[in-house]
């Protein structure tokens, strides 16, 4: 149903044609200005959380996060039924906020001592994912709530998988081989999408395995330099690194490739603080990207769609033409959620999600998304300073980059800053794969953080066989913590 449709079916509900018109004007107009000021202070709670050591304070601003999310959430649901009047997204809503609750209390009763600010992220990135592709498009939207439904289920086993597997950092070559052989079944079973053959096919479903060799592809590292960093050690791993990263230039998954390779470099770098290692990268790293120009199509037309999509705004520089009229077409405070036109953007509910979000929400909304993924990054990367052993700390530490650096390779390019590379925006594109793959590391470093916590000397006590339960802000916080 289209917006005259429903305002047919709006006046003939109400038999007042200005009333109706004063009506849907009214609460679109305030609701993008509300929610700008509701994710505002989200994100500014993201940040200042850590200031002072007042638990009660700290408890109430994550229930503050909550009512927050969940306030954005049927204030968006409101008006996109106001401009459909379709009984569904009514029936949509309720299944959405089911599943948001009972993710919240199941997660806070299974991941004992977790972070609560990161959990709040993690439903946050979703519900805005939700409401934005159910904007573009409603069925997708089921597709991506009921993926995260499962991986949220299976989510739940992962602190029991870690706690009684603990010799996790014994299977280094193993993951290696797992890896390798996941990523080439493409050759043998893969499909082409946008000119990458990167997907399999399996049933009526498509999966992208880089998103989830991506997570094994880190435990590999983590557990090869957990035990050495010797030079002739790191030349083996290099070089099987390296397999993985050739088999997706192969497939001209070459997003996918980049992220692997910054990745390793820097669990590298971190491992063994050698920076002749960040040098040769480099210099690696310079090579690839001429050899991909010369030997790439879509390179090449991806680079000169950067350098000045208006020359070719007919053909290549389409895409990012777009996205960049949708973003200044929404200027600071948006068009309004259902006021735009952000399916004239090629791929907008995955690759270009993000200039459809700024297009009606707005830029100001937008850059608080960025900071609430930033937000992530810094938790992550501060839950991999506590880890006590290696293995989980360079694997926290490799998760994180593999997030930030998805997260600056999804929003550069779409905003020109960098050539389009065709990755996601984790927790808010659609994508199956992503999804489960990003709520996956979300899970891992929970879960590896309270089993971390948990083996402390500081940990909780035992008492008559029942944990005490203390969230992981309630201990002292490093001297890094209070600087953030």
């Amino acid at each position: 149903m289209d917006k005259q449709q429903a305002a047919q079916k709006l006046m003939a509900m109400f038999g007042n044609v200005n009333a109706v018109a004063v009506l849907h004007s009214i609460v679109v107009g305030l609701s993008k200005y509300i929610i700008i000021i509701l994710f505002a202070i989200y994100t500014w709670h993201c940040f200042t959380v850590f200031i002072g050591k007042n638990m009660d304070r700290k408890e109430e601003i994550y229930k503050r996060q909550k009512r927050i999310m969940f306030t954005i959430h049927f204030i968006c649901s409101l008006v996109l039924f106001l401009n459909s009047l379709s009984v569904q997204i009514i029936g949509f809503y309720a299944a959405q906020v089911a599943f948001l609750v009972i993710v919240d209390k199941a997660y806070l009763y299974v991941y004992r001592n977790l972070s609560k600010l990161v959990m709040n992220n993690m439903l946050m990135l979703l519900t805005i994912g939700f409401l934005m592709i159910e904007r573009l498009n409603r069925d997708f939207a089921v597709k991506q709530m009921i993926f995260a439904a499962i991986i949220c289920f299976a989510g739940l086993f992962i602190p029991w998988m870690i706690e009684r597997f603990s010799y996790f950092d014994r299977f280094g070559w193993i993951y290696a081989i797992i890896g390798i052989a996941f990523l080439a079944l493409v050759f043998v079973i893969g499909q082409e999408h946008y000119g990458a053959k990167n997907w399999i096919g399996i049933g009526g479903f498509s999966l992208q395995p880089s998103e989830f060799v991506k997570i094994i592809f880190v435990f590999f590292v983590a557990a090869m330099f957990a035990k050495s960093t010797e030079f002739c050690d790191v030349v083996k791993v290099s070089a099987v690194a390296a397999v993985h990263v050739l088999i997706l230039v192969a497939e001209r998954d070459l997003g996918a490739a980049l992220i692997y390779f910054i990745t390793f470099v820097i669990v590298l770098y971190v491992s063994s603080q050698n920076p002749i290692y960040l040098l040769a990268a480099g210099a690696a790293g310079t090579v690839a990207a001429v050899v991909a120009w010369k030997l790439f199509t879509h390179v090449q037309v991806r680079v000169l769609a950067w350098r000045d999509p208006w020359s070719t705004i007919d053909n290549e520089g389409y895409q990012v033409a777009r996205s960049l009229f949708g973003i200044g077409t929404g200027g600071w405070f948006g068009m309004g959620l259902g006021e735009g036109m952000p399916n004239s953007i090629p791929v907008a509910s995955s690759d270009f999600i993000f200039s459809a979000i700024c297009e009606e929400f707005g830029v100001f909304f937008g850059i608080c998304l960025i900071l609430v993924e930033v937000s992530c990054f810094v938790l992550f990367v501060n839950i991999a300073l506590k880890m006590k052993r290696r293995f989980y700390k360079l694997t926290a530490l490799g998760l994180a980059v593999e997030y930030i650096f998805q997260v600056f390779l999804t929003i550069g390019g779409v905003t020109k800053f960098i050539p389009s590379t065709g990755v996601t925006l984790p927790l808010v594109s659609y994508g199956g794969s992503s999804v489960i793959s990003t709520v996956v590391l979300f899970c891992i470093i929970q879960g590896m953080y309270v089993l971390n916590f948990e083996e402390g000397s500081d940990a909780p006590t035992k008492q008559k066989g029942k944990r005490k339960d203390r969230s992981y802000e309630e201990y002292e916080p490093t001297q890094w913590e209070e600087e953030y």
